[in-house]
């Protein structure tokens, strides 16, 4: 087995813990302790007060980028056709669109200057996976 299917799989293991892990630590006055917001409790928030805007990060934040995977991963075993990787391709473009959104939030947080945000490793690592998995996109483009 080569070291990009060895990769793609374990962004199989590595985007769940991402959506769980902790993005950011929040709070809304220095006095108060921090609160640490993931992925999933983001969602969770969201349902309750917008179910649009929580359909649509569900799809990026979860599904783009797993179906992506699934995806590279069927066709790195020969189980999916190569002329699917153009859609994949897409899939990992939409995939990067919360990334950006993550970023425009925390930037405006810190702007309002109210509260108080501080990074934590769950972005990092999700991140990560997004980065890794175009990589490997772009990587089985050229073979």
């Amino acid at each position: 087995m080569n070291i990009p299917k060895i990769v793609n799989l374990a962004l199989l293991i590595a985007f769940p813990i991402a959506w769980f892990a902790p993005l950011l630590r929040a709070g809304i006055l220095p006095l108060f302790g921090l609160s640490e917001i993931s992925v999933i409790s983001g969602l969770q928030s969201l349902w309750g007060s917008d179910v649009i805007l929580a359909l649509l990060v569900t799809f990026f934040a979860l599904f783009a980028p797993y179906v992506k995977t699934i995806g590279l991963a069927l066709v790195q075993f020969g189980l999916l056709s190569e002329t699917m990787k153009p859609a994949l391709g897409i899939l990992s473009k939409l995939a990067m669109a919360d990334i950006f959104l993550i970023a425009v939030y925390i930037t405006v947080a810190k702007g309002i200057g109210v509260g108080r945000i501080e990074t934590a490793w769950g972005l990092y690592l999700f991140t990560a996976c997004i980065i890794i998995q175009m990589g490997l996109g772009l990587f089985s483009k050229q073979k």
